[in-house]
């Protein structure tokens, strides 16, 4: 006697896997878990691989590919726009915008395929004109999917943000205030943050990696700030958003030189002028106004951070985020997507060229292979462990 258990059966196909499937809910002993596990194995059971819970869902039919990789995606989601997203998927919202655009191609492959029957009698059962609009309706419905990667990519791994400038701006306190805690030492001495600082904060629903820099400046003769001073500049173009931080009593021909400078990188910033506590605002902004898209706070008094925070949303989002629609947040499917827009191209630029249908066909079995690969109608068991042993073991 190991424990007293609830065993729930489910018959299949209407289990997650589609196969009968036994649930033990054991009491919460991590020991008597482990002694249940010990005895089902020494009565012939092995342990499950990685994923292979929802890989023979996928076997079974139960899900498609793109479905089965959006629930990884929902576990290992850690913010609301994550959830949607990987929730839309699961339920086969991108599948479903994949079928559709699979299912007019083949409609047209297939009137194209019974030309080459009948190449001998010069006919043509495929409306060319008809065919064009098709693939260009296509075309445009894949560019939708593949532009909404950018946002899928912000959705799913977050945004990495360096805040960035010269010693004592105000880049620990402004950390500490958009956390709203004390992580970063703070004192008027310049040089005190020596090393990067890294933090997570949560923007409706986007994740944002805050990096705390080492103060720039171009002379020093303090070994270890110098370190500190590279490694901020190696952050600064490794990341995705730069805050440029800098005092309000800065010379604004200063700044314009950053920004000349940031821009000439091909660096995407904001500024963001601190220490607006210390300094008439109207006067701060005046002084500033050939200088566009300032950001004026004060990262002491928590004043205007909220209008920052908008103003990072909007870098990276262009707009308001929504997942009601679909979203690509996939690398695998982003990738697939190009050489389904390839191939539409090609198939358009065949059609204007009047290439023989057995070529035209060529292009068209391409595209539907690739949109094939996204939802698993065309893989290989290689790829399948390496999409499933990504997952976390068992589910």
């Amino acid at each position: 006697m190991l424990d007293e258990v609830v065993l729930s059966l489910f018959k299949g196909p209407r289990s997650y896997t589609g196969e009968d499937v036994v649930e033990i809910s054991a009491h919460g002993s991590p020991y008597i878990q482990q002694q249940i596990i010990d005895a089902i194995l020494a009565n012939g059971a092995r342990l499950a691989k990685p994923g292979e819970f929802t890989q023979r869902a996928f076997l079974q039919g139960k899900m498609d590919l793109a479905q089965a990789e959006a629930v990884a995606d929902l576990i290992a989601a850690n913010t609301a726009a994550s959830q949607k997203a990987a929730m839309h998927t699961m339920r086969g919202g991108f599948s479903g915008d994949l079928m559709a655009l699979r299912e007019e191609l083949i409609r047209f492959s297939a009137l194209i395929e019974l030309e080459l029957d009948f190449s001998q009698e010069d006919v043509e059962f495929a409306d060319r004109t008809a065919f064009y609009q098709l693939i260009e309706s296509l075309d445009q419905s894949t560019s939708r999917l593949i532009d909404s990667f950018k946002l899928g990519n912000v959705i799913r791994n977050g945004v990495s943000v360096a805040i960035i400038g010269k010693p004592n701006a105000g880049k620990s306190t402004l950390l500490n205030s958009l956390l709203n805690e004390n992580r970063a030492i703070v004192s008027e001495i310049a040089g005190t943050t020596r090393d990067t600082i890294e933090e997570l904060i949560n923007i409706d629903g986007v994740l944002f990696r805050l990096i705390d820099t080492a103060g720039i400046r171009e002379h020093t003769t303090d070994l270890i700030e110098s370190i500190g001073v590279e490694r901020s500049l190696a952050k600064m173009k490794e990341a995705e958003l730069v805050i440029y931080l800098f005092d309000v009593k800065e010379d604004p021909a200063e700044i314009a030189r950053q920004q000349l400078a940031l821009e000439q990188q091909g660096i995407k910033y904001l500024l963001v002028a601190n220490k607006l506590d210390a300094v008439d605002e109207s006067a701060a902004r005046e002084r500033f106004s050939q200088i566009e898209g300032i950001i004026f706070i004060s990262a002491k008094q928590n004043q205007h951070t909220t209008v920052l925070k908008e103003r990072m949303l909007d870098s990276v989002l262009g707009g308001s985020i929504s997942t009601e629609n679909t979203v690509v947040t996939n690398a695998r499917h982003y990738h697939a997507l190009l050489q389904v827009k390839t191939s539409l191209t090609d198939i358009k630029a065949g059609l204007d060229n009047k290439v023989p249908g057995d070529l035209l066909a060529l292009d068209i079995r391409r595209c539907l292979h690739y949109l094939g690969e996204i939802t698993g109608a065309i893989t290989n068991e290689d790829q399948l462990d390496y999409i499933f042993g990504k997952f976390c073991i068992g589910k």
